[in-house]
């Protein structure tokens, strides 16, 4: 059971305290350890997407294939209205707790909700974060369940649900190409698909060495683009050690999740990532997520197992994927484990 009051959002919380409630904080064993996080701006692939679609596009997809291939890539853009929509998302959260919780449920068959931490109904210790969680695919199919305040709030990110969609399948494409695969394997493979994302707000902490906004985790689903604002808190593993990965204006961060990791045989593997906080600064991510139908059969293609590769996971499910991890939580790092090959 969690020891998060229910209807209790963390921004409203700690405006009546001046430290970490004891909900919020991880045994020793389970802490960030901010001293020992690379900060030295370390980079991860920077890559201009803006030739996909020219001729250079090889040029483009062997770039984003060796970015595929380390712990990520960043990429820029230019269609996009950047830091425009942070802010415009950033006015929800500083809204009257009457108008937020209008939007609030701890229930996760939601589809459309504001909450906090991750599962308040299973997990034992909380996350330093209050989300909101909208589905955006098909935009018709959900629009009207989303918070109607601020008044542009449904246009703004209605256009970007769009726009990031978009980007996904472009991105998706290329992946496909890079791996040797026809251009559209990743899209067919995805079933109807499905598209969310999650606004995260992570309040100024008190004492952010006793507790994380995320833990670290691979995500569920295909691909995540994320937008951040110019706080810095994601950090990413890279040779067993954390790594600070720093804002850069107008670009993403586009990493690569477990289902790409299937579909590839282990070619792409998904990138271990977490969320720290700070004690001055709020700060606001918008990861959006690119995810198979819950009907989709995932499974490796068959054009990538051989004898020097062979067959690394069953075929599954995107349901019986997700609802085992969305059971787990937070607690470990991935469940791909559990649909390995009886042979793997």
């Amino acid at each position: 059971m969690a020891l998060v009051s229910p209807k209790v959002l963390l921004s409203d919380l700690i405006n009546q305290t001046n430290s970490v409630p004891s909900q919020y904080i991880r045994p020793v064993s389970d802490r960030p350890n901010l001293d020992e996080v690379d900060i030295s701006n370390v980079s991860i692939p920077l890559i201009d997407l803006s030739g996909i679609d020219g001729p250079n596009r090889p040029e483009v997809v062997k770039a984003i294939g060796l970015a595929c291939q380390t712990d990520g890539q960043e990429s820029w853009d230019p269609r996009t209205t950047g830091g425009r929509d942070v802010e415009g998302w950033r006015e929800f959260f500083r809204q009257p707790e009457s108008e937020r919780m209008k939007s609030y449920s701890d229930d996760p068959n939601k589809l459309n909700r504001l909450s906090t931490s991750f599962n308040v109904r299973t997990e034992k210790v909380s996350n330093w974060r209050d989300f909101l969680r909208l589905h955006c695919f098909p935009l018709e199919d959900f629009i009207h369940e989303w918070p109607s305040n601020p008044p542009s709030f449904r246009e703004v990110v209605g256009e970007y649900s769009k726009k990031a969609r978009e980007l996904s399948l472009k991105l998706m494409e290329a992946i496909s190409e890079s791996l040797g695969l026809h251009r559209d394997h990743m899209v067919k493979a995805l079933g109807k698909q499905a598209q969310h994302m999650a606004v995260n707000y992570y309040p100024p902490c008190p004492q952010p060495e006793l507790t994380y906004g995320l833990p670290g985790h691979k995500d569920p689903n295909a691909l995540t683009l994320l937008l951040q604002d110019g706080v810095s808190g994601l950090q990413v593993l890279r040779n067993g050690k954390w790594v600070a990965v720093n804002p850069i204006p107008n670009t993403f961060v586009i990493n690569i999740g477990d289902q790409i990791q299937v579909l590839s045989n282990d070619r792409y593997k998904s990138v271990l990532h977490r969320a720290v906080v700070n004690c001055d600064r709020e700060r606001l991510s918008v990861p959006t997520f690119y995810c198979p139908s819950r009907d989709a059969l995932i499974e490796p293609a068959k054009e990538l197992v051989d004898q020097e590769h062979p067959l690394v996971y069953r075929s599954f499910t995107y349901a019986e994927y997700f609802d085992k991890f969305w059971n787990r939580g937070l607690r470990t790092e991935s469940c791909l484990d559990m649909f390995k090959a009886p042979d793997a």
